[in-house]
């Protein structure tokens, strides 16, 4: 008979091997996140067969801002896997029920996971939500903005990246509150090789407050290959008051640089603020609209109203670097 129950430092080899089972192209990227959560363990939910885990599920608390801009406890499930030969016998549904429980006790708010599969997690709670989306072929390439300079973030822009991406969200609804240890241990993994972060600067001229020569960071943009020859733009933060000129030396660069490893085309995951709105063109030759719905909420301690109204809010988006 299946044993359900947590997991134990012991089971991380079989933990490893089961989602490289389930996910040969992305075992790697599954194991090397769960392994940064201290507390995986406690919070990770398996069915035991045979002497074998079968079926696995994690969550992690985060930090996301609600309708209102305030951060709320919310459990974030995923490394979701069930071994081929065991699917179709419950094991999902029975620790959907053990990980409500735990996250409720452990006071989230709410639940949030992104899937392929909806039909998976309707029956427990967990209700779709959709997210906008434009998609077309690359623009030609344009002039470069004087005054600004666009170039690869590295480690040691961490700092400034972290400032930009605080200010440009400080109220955003659906956005990840983003610790050190975040920037540190995730942010590497989602936007590392071949995907990029874009940093635009400004050089600063003699006279100004900083010193003459310093660039000042203007804003930043992550970049990453989903197909042989498509991009998508998944993440985007410009310094208050020169919104404009940052998005469209940005998305100029993204278009580049997407250009540059094979794209001839690109999605784009951005809410539709005045100032990336504007700079499109500088990105997609023609931009077609449409919807994802791969996002999924369920209520816990907060009312469903107030669930609805944070994954429904305009401006609402979770970005691709707070994958989980």
């Amino acid at each position: 008979m299946p044993r359900y129950r947590t997991a134990t430092p012991a089971d991380e080899p079989a933990l490893h091997a089961l989602w490289a089972a389930a996910f040969p192209d992305s075992a790697g990227t599954v194991a090397l996140l769960w392994g940064r959560d201290p507390g995986r363990h406690a919070r990770t939910f398996l069915a035991e067969d045979g002497g074998r885990p079968v079926s696995v599920l994690h969550y992690q608390p985060r930090p996301i801002r609600s309708a209102t801009g305030r951060p709320q406890r919310v459990g974030c499930l995923g490394s979701v896997a069930t071994h081929p030969d065991a699917r179709g016998r419950g094991h999902v549904r029975r620790l959907l029920a053990a990980v409500t429980e735990a996250m409720t006790a452990d006071e989230c708010a709410w639940s949030l996971l992104f899937t392929g599969t909806p039909d998976v997690y309707r029956g427990a709670g967990w209700q779709p939500f959709t997210a906008p989306v434009l998609s077309g072929p690359l623009a030609a390439p344009g002039r470069a903005d004087p005054g600004v300079a666009v170039r690869r973030a590295t480690s040691a822009d961490i700092p400034a990246l972290r400032a930009l991406r605080d200010a440009y969200d400080t109220a955003r609804p659906l956005t990840t509150v983003r610790s050190p240890a975040d920037w540190r241990r995730r942010i590497p993994v989602w936007y590392g090789p071949p995907a990029a972060i874009l940093l635009a600067e400004e050089t600063v001229r003699a006279g100004e407050s900083a010193r003459a020569g310093e660039a000042a960071p203007l804003g930043f943009v992550a970049v990453r290959p989903t197909g042989p020859h498509e991009a998508a733009v998944a993440e985007i933060a410009l310094a208050r008051g020169r919104e404009r000129e940052a998005a469209a030396a940005l998305l100029r660069a993204a278009a580049g640089h997407a250009r540059a490893a094979g794209a001839t085309a690109a999605t784009v995951h951005l809410p539709a603020d005045p100032a990336v709105t504007a700079a499109l063109p500088r990105l997609l030759a023609r931009a077609t609209a449409g919807t994802t719905a791969y996002g999924m909420a369920r209520p816990l301690l907060a009312p469903a109203a107030e669930v609805t109204a944070t994954v429904t809010a305009p401006g609402a988006v979770h970005w691709y670097g707070d994958s989980f």
